[in-house]
């Protein structure tokens, strides 16, 4: 499995913005193929909020093969239009990863479903 993690900060009354970007951006991420999941994490320092996003891929080559995919620079787009720079991306290898099925988070809420 492999993963593609993106650092940004979000730009001062963005925060909106940016979760109704990612809420539009699912549908299509999912139907990728070899696509596994989506992790988001909301970080603040200082006032300032940031945003770790990682996306789970079966492989290395799904991953690479998703940024033939318009959805990726969309979503490269949406992002740096609510974002301070241009986010940081990196690709990394999972070495181990475990996550209950039946447990979801509403990313515009942050509560279990």
């Amino acid at each position: 499995m492999h993963a593609r993690v993106w650092q940004l900060q979000i730009a001062p009354g963005k925060f909106d913005e940016f979760k109704a970007s990612l809420q539009s951006l699912l549908p299509p991420v999912r139907q990728q193929v070899g696509f596994c999941g989506l992790l988001i994490l909301k970080s603040e320092v200082a006032g300032k909020a940031g945003a770790q996003i990682i996306g789970l891929w079966e492989s290395f080559d799904a991953m690479r093969n998703s940024e033939k995919n318009p959805v990726f620079y969309q979503a490269l787009v949406r992002l740096k239009g609510c974002s301070e720079g241009f986010p940081k991306i990196q690709e990394q290898e999972v070495l181990v990863g475990e996550f209950h099925s039946a447990v979801k988070v509403a990313v515009s809420s942050g509560r279990l479903l």
